[in-house]
């Protein structure tokens, strides 16, 4: 069986297909103005419907067979009253294709797809009928989640401000990389030397503004230590919160899912503590995790 899977978040419009075992994802990042930090909702909804359909005819020529099942993303997180007008493009187009084709339609949220993919890329299907913590990190969430077998999260944790791609983005701009700033922040990062402040992290709670404001101090100085200095406070307030966790629920597996945890240095603190991460191309946003999400409601169970 072949599923079909569509994600319009706030930066990327991605579909994906998934047949069980492998699957593959195509995905570009919205165009966002030199100098900015962000888009409006309007102009993201506007590109995504601009380039679904390019991406779609993209996709289908890798695609097996026709989809007997299609997924899509409607919401950021699966709680009562989670909207973001972006999604809509994506379920729209969904609800459309499996109404004209004949095909079953399932949706989920932008979060659960995240998980469903860092579990499939990273060998771990196993943790989807488990207990596990984890991270969700990206431009506009940093939230540490108890996930309940059959992929039930509750937020347990997090950042009580600024997100974590937020403070890497904000950061980048200032130091005058193009947003977003990750892949880029994380490259000039590795010439640095910079010891983290020590952030106070709080029943698994943590504040990052004070991060962006030592930041700005030290941009004039020094940008590979700024933006080394900004990824090790990340890190130490992470991995704070997850060992607060472990000691409230126990020691659980961390899976770190997220645009953010696509980063080389947190991947390289984390890892020795037992983070779980997927592949690169699987954390950030992508449509492969729906696509998984889509085969596991019409079968129950993938490799």
């Amino acid at each position: 069986m072949i599923t079909l899977g569509i994600d319009t978040s706030n930066y990327t419009t991605s579909v994906a297909w998934f047949d069980g075992q492998k699957g593959e994802n195509c995905g570009r990042l919205l165009t966002v103005k030199s100098g900015e930090l962000g888009l409006r909702q309007s102009d993201a909804l506007f590109q995504h419907v601009v380039r679904l359909p390019e991406l779609t005819e993209q996709l289908s020529l890798t695609l097996p067979s026709r989809p007997e099942a299609i997924g899509a993303s409607e919401r950021p997180r699966p709680v009562e009253g989670s909207y973001m007008p972006c999604f809509l493009a994506g379920c729209g187009t969904g609800k459309s294709m499996a109404a004209a084709t004949g095909a079953a339609y399932h949706g989920f949220s932008h979060q659960e797809g995240h998980l469903a993919a860092v579990l499939w890329s990273g060998g771990h299907m196993e943790l989807m009928q488990a207990r596990f913590l984890a991270w969700h990190l990206s431009g506009g969430t940093t939230e540490l989640l108890l996930v309940e077998p059959g992929l039930r999260p509750q937020k347990i944790g997090g950042t009580e401000d600024l997100s974590a791609g937020q403070l890497i983005d904000r950061t980048g701009v200032l130091l005058g990389l193009d947003f977003p700033a990750g892949k880029a922040l994380d490259q000039l990062a590795q010439a640095g030397e910079a010891k983290p402040y020590p952030v106070k992290v709080c029943d698994m709670h943590f504040s990052l503004s004070g991060m962006q404001n030592k930041a700005a101090a030290m941009a004039e100085k020094s940008g590979k230590n700024t933006a080394r200095f900004v990824l090790e406070c990340l890190i130490y307030a992470i991995s704070k919160a997850t060992e607060q966790a472990r000691k409230q629920f126990g020691p659980l597996p961390a899976v770190f899912t997220g645009g953010v945890s696509s980063n080389s240095l947190l991947r390289q603190a984390m890892v020795p503590e037992g983070g779980i991460f997927g592949s690169p191309a699987c954390s950030t946003d992508n449509a492969i995790g729906i696509a998984v999400l889509t085969w596991l409601a019409e079968n129950g169970h993938a490799e």
